[in-house]
């Protein structure tokens, strides 16, 4: 199958997880889209040398997760992060439910070690073992940032429904 050929099916299977991911990790949805575009073109760039070494999903998050943390790095973006993250159309739930958009916004708040985590974790639904690989992380550090991840929003999301 040639290279455009395939580099479209994995637009049209992973593009929109991608973006979504890099939207929650840097917090700006145009930023979130040229990572994306930059992702795919690397993709397509570099899809003879894959090696097949993990799931072309795992490649591609990786590519999109070191793009996001580069974009993280410019002093453009240390000026913006400043900022606080958007509210997404924040609309308050008082029977428990936890509203899709607060959950975002809490996930945005997180330190970036730990929103990475969960966004790899639940978002991009790579397993323990893949996002280690993915980080060059122990297992074992994976797991305790999601566990501190989870933590965190807990107490951010019990605060904001005022639960005890």
């Amino acid at each position: 199958m040639p290279a455009e050929k395939v580099i479209s099916e994995l637009i049209k299977e992973y593009g929109d997880s991608i973006l979504r991911m890099c939207y929650i990790y840097l917090k700006d949805y145009h930023l979130a889209e040229d990572v994306v575009q930059e992702t795919f073109l690397q993709v397509y760039n570099n899809y003879d040398s894959f090696r097949q070494q993990s799931s072309v999903k795992t490649w591609i998050t990786r590519i999109a997760v070191n793009l996001c943390k580069n974009q993280m790095r410019t002093r453009w973006f240390s000026v913006k992060k400043e900022e606080e993250f958007p509210i997404l159309s924040y609309t308050e739930d008082y029977d428990g439910v936890i509203d899709r958009e607060q959950l975002l916004t809490a996930i945005g708040n997180l330190r970036p070690k730990y929103r990475e985590a969960v966004l790899l974790f639940y978002y991009q639904e790579l397993s323990i073992k893949e996002i280690a690989g993915l980080l060059n992380k122990k297992e074992s550090t994976v797991k305790v940032r999601l566990k501190r991840a989870r933590e965190q929003l807990k107490q951010e999301l019990k605060e904001d429904y005022f639960y005890e």
